[in-house]
């Protein structure tokens, strides 16, 4: 059973403020943010469509800024908070930067490579392995997406 603590529910109240910043400028909200040592030291939303660049989601983003505030590509003793289970570009990426533990809000029918189509996060054939808690704030993650999508169907449908 995986318990789930007061800091983690706080940790992803902020990657879910990075979410609605991505939803403000019409991107699909997913957000991320990693902590290190009790800090920020990484923030992301999803950009793909304003950079059009398919390599820009919240937790390569989140990386990349975590990766220069720390001056290491190793992100050693930091957790990567994010409102959608990684995808498989996301999870390889995670284990490429050896963040030891990965919180994320709900699941990735389609795409989850953190437990749901398979695991690459804990694929003992790679070279690290992170500890994953999924659930956290489940339902206000979902819903993001579900609004977000719910919305489009009808702009679209127009």
């Amino acid at each position: 059973m995986q318990y789930i603590r007061e800091e983690d529910e706080q940790w992803m109240r902020e990657a879910i403020a990075e979410a609605r910043k991505a939803e403000a400028i019409g991107e699909v909200p997913i957000g991320a943010v990693i902590v290190h040592q009790g800090q920020i030291i990484g923030r992301g939303h999803n950009l793909r469509e304003t950079l059009l660049d398919s390599t820009a989601h919240a937790e390569i983003i989140a990386i990349r800024e975590a990766s220069k505030q720390l001056e290491a590509w190793r992100l050693l003793d930091c957790t990567l908070y994010v409102t959608l289970e990684p995808c498989p570009m996301c999870a390889g990426a995670l284990v490429q930067s050896r963040i030891p533990k990965v919180v994320y809000g709900t699941v990735d029918p389609k795409a989850g490579c953190a437990g749901t189509l398979m695991n690459l996060l804990q694929e003992p054939r790679f070279n690290h392995e992170t500890v994953v808690l999924s659930g956290v704030l489940k339902e206000e993650c979902a819903a993001l997406l579900t609004n977000f999508f719910r919305k489009l169907r009808k702009r679209t449908a127009k």
